[in-house]
């Protein structure tokens, strides 16, 4: 049935979508609540054909061959669950050891779930036009939650289980600022304290993201600081440190371990995070469903590995069941390449060795990126899990310096209009690669990438691009070899 539309005219064509003039003033205009809802519905059509999923997937059940068990760092023997009792909660510790396939999601967290998710599976079609590729571009767009990127997945049942345990304290480490936002927000919600350890490096470079933890109530400290022991080590051997995650993650490990009522929480790496953050890509294979589009190419860039292993671990299990044959690829920047240039060994989450050792792609757990270095994932090591399956063979890792990653963002944000958090404009770089292939060999592939966050307190680092002050670093073996034969050595 036609629409008439007797208060517009024709005006124009943009993309291939006509739009349209009023006539009428607006005071004119009366639209009844239940024509309001229907346009409401109709746009948000997409979304609503996709729910929140119910239950987090857990690849650990699914994988041929298990992950090997994190050690204890004193003993080198595997790691039991009293010995994780005094930085974490009893249900956040079942969950790191689980090899249940599907763990239920608890009503609460849902119901703050449902404050951003689903979120948007988007075509990118002016990209595709300005790149002039036949491929088909999709991008997982996790910006819309209220800290701005997907970090809340995890932040929100954290806080949650803690609450449940009559946790009082909870203290967390953060880089950018993303992840302690997060824990920040989540805490707000249940009436938990959050003290946040942030890297000196970003708590001088990203002020508003400090303001941001400090507006929903954390109390906020750079890291190296003089408040622990392991940041006074660390300042009397730099007083000028720029710090590091594993220097932030030593100092809030030290806090939760000396305090009976605070407990830790983590931003990524561990499995009871990656866990969590599947949600993405549960929504995401149904949404691709919908489009009528199985992916070719999966794309999402690594630090820790939380987003990537989100996205990527439920479309995992569909390729080991036959389903799909995705190529999966991670990215992470040449300045702190863990997979492409890291050893897969025993190591330390932190610098100060305090957490149990785990089997993962390391730099060196006493590796410091450097302060200039822009495009954050400044993590030492890589996820055990996201290690173990990268060994196995599901999924590939590739690494490209920032210059190329901040021309893929300005490319993006010019093209969809977003702009994108430092972290995932290396998927859109890796991104840009792969649709460029695509358009030499005349091959329409579905690409799929996770778009983790927006980049609007991340302008500064813009500001330096677009100043044409940005600089690749260039790998030093030396640093990586000096900080790799540190690495402890309890197995073969």
């Amino acid at each position: 049935m036609a629409l008439s539309l007797p208060n517009l005219y024709p005006k124009g064509d943009a993309y291939g979508i006509k739009y349209f003039v009023l006539k009428t003033k607006p005071s004119q205009l009366k639209l009844s609540f239940s024509y309001r809802a229907r346009a409401k519905a109709a746009l948000n059509s997409r979304l609503s054909s996709v729910e929140i999923p119910r239950q987090w997937y857990n690849l650990v059940a699914d994988l041929p061959i298990k992950p090997p068990p994190p050690l204890h760092p004193k003993t080198f023997q595997p790691i039991k669950p009293d010995d994780l009792s005094p930085l974490f909660c009893d249900e956040l510790i079942k969950q790191e050891a689980s090899v249940e396939q599907f763990i239920d999601i608890p009503e609460e967290v849902l119901d703050v779930y449902s404050l951003w998710r689903p979120t948007p599976l988007i075509r990118a079609k002016r990209l595709e036009k300005l790149l002039d590729t036949p491929a088909r571009i999709y991008y997982k767009y996790e910006g819309g939650s209220p800290a701005g990127s997907h970090k809340p997945n995890s932040a929100v049942p954290q806080a949650w289980y803690n609450k449940m345990g009559n946790v009082k304290n909870v203290v967390t480490e953060t880089g950018a600022g993303q992840w302690g936002s997060a824990l920040s927000f989540a805490c707000s919600l249940f009436g938990l304290n959050c003290e946040v350890w942030q890297v000196r490096a970003s708590f001088d470079q990203k002020p508003y993201r400090k303001m941001m933890m400090q507006t929903w109530g954390a109390e906020v400290h750079p890291s190296p600081s003089d408040l622990t022991e392991a940041g006074r080590t660390i300042l009397q051997m730099d007083p000028s440190s720029p710090g590091s995650l594993g220097i932030a993650i030593s100092e809030a490990v030290e806090v939760a371990a000396k305090n009976a009522d605070t407990k830790y929480c983590l931003g990524s790496v561990l499995n009871h995070v990656l866990l969590h953050q599947t949600v993405i890509g549960e929504e995401c294979i149904k949404q691709m469903e919908d489009f009528g589009e199985t992916p070719d190419v999966i794309i999402g860039c690594t630090g820790g590995g939380s987003n990537f292993a989100g996205l990527a671990f439920p479309f995992i299990r569909e390729k080991l069941k036959g389903k799909i044959n995705p190529l999966i690829r991670a990215v992470e920047p040449t300045a702190c390449p863990s997979l492409t240039k890291g050893v897969y060994a025993y190591d330390y989450g932190d610098t100060a060795g305090m957490t149990p050792l785990m089997k993962m792609h390391t730099l060196g757990h006493d590796f410091i990126p450097d302060p200039i270095h822009s495009g954050g994932l400044r993590y030492h090591g890589m996820a055990p899990l996201i290690s173990h399956v990268y060994e196995l063979g599901f999924m590939e890792a590739i690494s490209i310096p920032q210059i190329e990653c901040f021309q893929g963002a300005i490319q993006f944000a010019r093209s969809e209009g977003l702009i994108p958090a430092p972290e995932p404009t290396h998927a859109i770089a890796a991104t840009i690669r792969e649709a460029l292939r695509c358009k030499e060999t005349g091959e329409s592939k579905v690409i799929l990438m996770a778009m983790c966050g927006h980049g609007h307190f991340d302008l500064s680092s813009y500001d330096k691009y677009l100043q044409g002050s940005l600089v690749d670093l260039s790998f030093s073996e030396e640093k990586i070899k000096a900080s790799l034969a540190k690495i402890p050595r309890p197995v073969s």
